[in-house]
Formats: C-alpha cells, sequence, structure tokens
C-alpha cells in the first residue's frame, strides 16, 4: 500500500536516480541537465507548488509537483517514478494524488500536463487515466532534435 508526503530536501538525492537516461530525463524534467541532480531538484521545487513523494513503506518511489496554477487549472510536473516500481501501480497512485491534491487542496477544476510524442508509453498512461489532447507544441531536445508536446487536460 502507498502513502504520499510533501517532499524533504533528504529526498533529491533519491529522486535524482530515477531518470535512466538523457530520454527519461527530458520527460520528466526537461529544462534539467542529464545527469540529475539533488541541486537540480531543489532549484526546481522553489517556484513549483505541492512538491510531493509517494512512499512504499518508507522508501520514495515516485515524485511529481503543480505549477502555473491560476485558480482554475494547473499544471502537473516532473512526473518520475523508481524503474523498479513502474508497471506496478505507483504511477496510477501518484497521478491520482496530485489530482486530488489539486482539487482539494488548490480548488482546480483542470489539470493539465504536456507529454512528448515520444513517450508513447506516457501518452497511453494519461490516455488510461482521462487526460485529454488538446494542443501540441514544439520542444527541442538537448540533441537539438525537435519533438512535439502534446498538451492534456482532465476534468477533476
Amino acid at each position: 500500500m502507498y502513502t504520499y508526503r510533501e517532499l524533504q530536501a533528504s529526498d533529491c538525492e533519491t529522486i535524482a536516480i530515477f531518470p535512466q537516461n538523457e530520454d527519461e530525463l527530458f520527460f520528466m524534467f526537461p529544462s534539467a541537465t542529464y545527469p540529475l541532480t539533488a541541486g537540480q531538484i531543489v532549484e526546481r521545487v522553489k517556484d513549483r507548488l505541492k512538491a510531493t513523494v509517494v512512499l512504499d513503506q518508507s522508501e520514495v518511489i515516485a515524485f511529481a509537483n503543480l505549477y502555473d496554477y491560476n485558480g482554475e487549472s494547473c499544471w502537473l510536473g516532473n512526473v518520475i517514478v523508481a524503474p523498479i516500481h513502474r508497471g506496478m501501480g505507483a504511477s496510477k497512485y501518484l497521478v491520482d494524488t496530485m489530482s486530488t491534491i489539486a482539487r482539494k487542496e488548490l480548488n482546480v477544476r483542470k489539470l493539465k500536463l504536456v507529454c512528448h510524442n515520444t513517450n508513447t508509453r506516457g501518452l497511453l498512461f494519461y490516455t488510461k487515466l482521462g487526460f485529454i489532447p488538446y494542443e501540441i507544441s514544439s520542444r527541442q531536445k538537448p540533441s537539438g532534435e525537435f519533438i512535439a508536446g502534446i498538451h492534456m487536460e482532465k476534468e477533476l
């Protein structure tokens, strides 16, 4: 059974090892430099809301936050799950938790996110959770390659 709590600074070292390569880091945190460091996470969450970790017993296994809150909607960001916990329900628990926090604590009606077109697993996952694509934007990977950012939203 998973639980969640607010991010603590000591969690950042653990979260920094979750992205296994540059592509995973780009999906999670496009402005970060691989390999991810605890310092990059600490800096990012300074301008984010409700930085949250999911625990399996006392082990940090997932992380996300919210941003660009405007009273009616906000964005889900920096979503990542430890590799050994992927495909086991932790991702769903994390997104459901962040949806509940957005609805109950921030009183938003829509939760939005961007998922890159090269993240097929993520696109299928978010669609399964009820997120609907509504816009596409151009994104540039650190390699210089351009890809599509698929903007998705879900009524809460």
